[in-house]
């Protein structure tokens, strides 16, 4: 990642991932603040109205969105390597599972999805053994199960498992 030419080849340059982010975070503020018009931004009679605060915020985030595209559009200079692509990969193979997690709890409840990443992250990406991954993947979402649920009546989202037991 020295900077020069040839380690762009490597992976994204710095510049292109400037704009795709800082477009991505224009886009995100857009919905953001169509969403607050939707739901007034003026002033009523107890005060703001529900999206008063969105859409300044919006603004905000749209106008930093907007500085970034400039700066980085205009500097046409910079070739700097972002991150490798072996880089990225590891990053991914973090980030796509936790993501995949992440849906998966409106689906199958926190603790089947807990048990199925922890398996997951243990066997394939640390090569844990089969018992040893068995156990935690296993033991860590019945412990969070008993402190939550039990101790703390804190309810956390269930899915089919917890319904066919009675929870």
């Amino acid at each position: 990642m020295s900077g020069d030419r040839n380690s762009a080849a490597k992976g994204p340059s710095q510049r292109s991932v400037e704009i795709g982010l800082a477009l991505l975070i224009l886009v995100f503020g857009l919905i953001i603040m169509a969403g607050a018009l939707k739901a007034g931004i003026g002033w009523g009679f107890d005060g703001p109205n529900a999206g008063f605060f969105p859409f300044y915020v919006a603004l905000l985030v749209i106008v930093a969105a907007l500085i970034t595209l400039f700066n980085e559009w205009s500097n046409k200079e910079s070739q700097k390597t972002f991150a490798e692509w072996d880089q990225l990969k590891q990053v991914l193979s973090v980030a796509v599972p936790t993501l995949v997690y992440v849906i998966m709890i409106a689906f199958l409840g926190i603790y089947v999805s807990s048990a199925i990443l922890i398996a997951y992250f243990m066997r394939v990406i640390s090569s844990f053994s089969v018992l040893r991954t068995a156990l935690i993947a296993i033991l860590v979402p019945l412990v969070t199960f008993f402190v939550f649920e039990k101790w703390f009546l804190v309810a956390l989202p269930k899915g089919p498992l917890e319904t066919f037991l009675g929870y």
